[in-house]
């Protein structure tokens, strides 16, 4: 149990920083009422685990290890959809409604289609 909680932890904490790291860079290049960082970070995100589980489910190279490693660890820290639910609330209470109900439901829709691309491309 301690070694499976450190794999978590360490795919988690890379995942953090990189995740702090795109958002930062994403925002100063557009830096809108949109919030285009954790948009950036979702969507990828999403790519990346779709990557991951088709790797894992189509060619069965990676252990239980590697997947807690990489997409529970790392993939649940740069995707937390924390930041994305309080800048929606936030588009919400600013009376940015149309906005807030553009960031949503690009952000679940796009997020699906590109998990499906994702492991699509590794069949």
């Amino acid at each position: 149990m301690i070694k499976e909680m450190l794999l978590v932890g360490l795919g988690g904490g890379v995942g953090s920083i990189l995740r702090y790291l795109s958002a930062m860079c994403s925002n100063k290049i557009g830096h809108t009422m949109f919030p285009t960082g954790t948009f950036f970070v979702n969507i990828l995100g999403c790519f990346v685990i779709g990557l991951l589980i088709g790797v894992i489910e189509q060619r069965q190279m990676l252990d239980e290890n590697y997947r807690l490693l990489f997409v529970t660890g790392f993939c649940g820290g740069f995707t937390t959809f924390s930041a994305f639910s309080t800048e929606s609330l936030r588009l919400f209470e600013s009376g940015h409604t149309l906005l807030g109900i553009l960031y949503v439901m690009a952000s679940v829709l796009i997020g699906i289609a590109v998990v499906w691309l994702g492991i699509w491309l590794l069949k």
